[in-house]
């Protein structure tokens, strides 16, 4: 298993960033996938979780409106589209992926994930 962030970067507040998660050596398709951070002295924080299939969506309250997390299963690729990004969404993001074999589910808690790939940095700053 394989995960590849990118699409990081320094953005000025109120503007907008795609994050990528390019996936491999796995079955992406039956794999539920999640987005988190971790800002510089803060604990990993949840920011976005999709099912295997993309149908069913969840978001942290802090991300909840101006977040959103989709797949292209044909790509094996997830998705984080940032819209009016704020100096707190300054943090290492993360991608997180585990089997979703028996159910087209969701999971928001790290401890469900099993594989981590490397971040990206996003930077909001004027």
């Amino acid at each position: 298993v394989q995960l590849q962030a990118s699409g990081g970067g320094l953005v000025q507040p109120g503007g907008s960033l795609r994050l990528l998660c390019a996936a491999s050596g796995f079955t992406f398709s039956m794999y539920a996938m999640g987005w988190f951070r971790q800002a510089p002295g803060k604990e990993r924080e949840f920011v976005a979780a999709i099912s295997r299939s993309g149908g069913i969506t969840y978001y942290g309250d802090s991300v909840k409106g101006r977040f959103t997390i989709s797949r292209d299963n044909a790509k094996n690729t997830v998705f984080l589209q940032m819209s009016s990004l704020e100096p707190e969404d300054t943090a290492v993001y993360s991608c997180a992926t585990r089997p979703s074999y028996a159910s087209d589910s969701y999971y928001p808690s790290a401890r469900e994930y099993g594989y981590w790939g490397r971040g990206t940095q996003v930077t909001v700053s004027s």
